[in-house]
């Protein structure tokens, strides 16, 4: 393959791209921006909260209280936090990983065998974020699955399907203690959330991402800005840095402690909480040495639930709702079948204050 400084190119997968020999120069379709700065506000990440999980899930009551306290001011202030001592093995979140990378170096033709076609495909692989509405593409593969209610898995590597379904179930159970935590810190019962998004069939989504090096990282991006559907994110990744959150304004690089979940929160999360909690804006970036790995696993309501704000936060504010009812699943694919654009999807369910 030529230099390829001014050519645009129809991507099959950024891996395949990323490892032509002669590429000098990004091809003008995944270019973003000719002055993009991705260091442009350091590295704050000891300021990111942290949430110790072993606190929450204690018998003592204080120490509950505090964590629970912890969590609401986290998702209030931040929309993102660490979670350590949370008592998924170091080994399994490795083998998460390790399998992932497996998968993302198979043979292209093997890899085909799992593109889907729709959104709501169960097992879906591919590049960019959706390439049939996108001009602009971006420098990272995909592979989508829907592990609950109903477990699906690639068949390559061989190993994967018993890794990913371990991981899964450990990651729901922190997930949903974690929401427990933010049921209570918003004035409700523990299982108020739970019960009312039918988090029992809730939809969680298993996301493989393989960012390879890019000779141009400056002008290029691994995922552009945007917030998640649902109500949490758990995320973990091989240690390398290009995870970049919004706080106050400004891009916080972040370093992730050994081991840790990071957690943000979800478009559904702010709706339900009508407001009080936002989602959270993140982008990734990219760099020209390393390969970056991350598995990010989305925990939503039921595909058929209408995710409203909570009546009693309604009555307790005595304040309007300030979203439009939608369907969880409608919801997904009007926010997948689109561009990625910060927190456009959000905004239309919004109501407008007079």
């Amino acid at each position: 393959m030529t230099d390829m400084k001014a050519t645009a190119l129809k991507p099959s997968n950024i891996k395949q791209l990323a490892g032509s020999p002669n590429l000098r120069f990004v091809p003008s379709n995944y270019v973003h921006s000719t002055n993009l700065n991705h260091d442009d506000d350091g590295d704050d990440s000891n300021s990111i909260p942290i949430i110790d999980f072993s606190l929450l899930t204690s018998c003592d009551p204080n120490q509950r209280s505090t964590a629970i306290h912890q969590l609401g001011k986290s998702c209030q202030d931040w929309g993102f936090f660490m979670v350590v001592n949370h008592g998924i093995p170091d080994n399994l979140m490795k083998a998460v990983i390790d399998c992932t990378d497996e998968f993302f170096n198979l043979p292209d033709e093997e890899k085909q065998e799992f593109s889907g076609k729709h959104v709501l495909d169960p097992v879906r692989y591919g590049t960019s974020f959706n390439t049939s509405a996108e001009n602009l593409f971006f420098w990272r593969d995909f592979l989508k699955v829907f592990v609950h209610p109903h477990f699906h898995s690639p068949t390559k590597p061989q190993a994967y399907r018993d890794v990913v379904l371990e991981y899964s179930k450990k990651l729901r159970e922190v997930a949903r203690k974690l929401l427990g935590g933010v049921s209570e810190s918003l004035g409700l019962a523990e299982s108020y959330l739970d019960k009312a998004l039918d988090l029992e069939s809730g939809l969680q989504v298993f996301v493989g991402n393989y960012y390879p090096p890019c000779p141009q990282p400056e002008l290029t991006m691994g995922m552009p800005p945007h917030s998640d559907h649902g109500l949490l994110t758990l995320l973990i990744s091989n240690q390398v840095g290009g995870l970049q959150v919004q706080h106050q304004g400004k891009w916080i690089n972040v370093n992730a402690l050994p081991n840790s979940l990071l957690v943000n929160t979800g478009d559904h999360l702010e709706i339900f909480s009508n407001g009080k909690y936002k989602s959270n804006v993140h982008r990734a970036v990219v760099n020209n040495k390393v390969t970056r790995i991350s598995v990010v696993t989305a925990h939503g309501p039921s595909l058929e639930t209408i995710v409203r704000p909570a009546s009693p936060l309604i009555e307790k504010e005595n304040s309007p709702s300030a979203y439009i009812p939608m369907k969880y699943k409608d919801y997904l694919e009007l926010q997948q079948s689109n561009q990625l654009d910060a927190k456009s999807c959000l905004d239309r369910v919004k109501i407008p204050r007079n």
